[in-house]
């Protein structure tokens, strides 16, 4: 009897844990004074093209498709990228520190910057809303 409930509570959590990473950096990005995050910026930005310093339009669509809800390409590597939609990929989101490490380097390889607390809170939360 005791199992089934363990059982039980797991099920009812797991949905919850997926996006527990996703979750946890928009707390902190809020307490660092970012905030109301916005999908449609968030979507924007995903989209948005900036040219690099040698000349190449970059954006996070190049690599990872204009629907997160698919699978991507690298553009130079070539090499496939899981979907970037929790919707779809339920891991993709769930680990702060792999989160945090990923936009630290592809906002310096799209935008030849680190992006700002809100520009990741507005991503986060278009791709949490997809």
């Amino acid at each position: 009897m005791k199992t089934r409930y363990i059982l039980l509570a797991g099920a009812l959590l797991l949905p919850a844990l997926s996006h527990g990473g996703g979750e946890e950096l928009l707390a902190r990005y809020s307490a660092a004074g970012a905030g109301p995050f916005d999908a449609e910026r968030g979507r924007q930005a995903w989209l948005a093209e900036v040219t690099s310093g040698k000349g190449d339009a970059r954006s996070c669509s190049s690599c990872h498709g204009s629907d997160p809800k698919q699978a991507g390409r690298h553009l130079r590597t070539r090499k496939a990228i899981k979907p970037m939609a929790p919707s779809v990929e339920p891991a993709r989101l769930s680990d702060p520190k792999k989160i945090e490490k990923w936009f630290l380097r592809n906002c310096k390889w799209t935008w030849g910057r680190t992006c700002s607390a809100q520009e990741k809170g507005d991503i986060l939360t278009y791709l949490n809303g997809l």
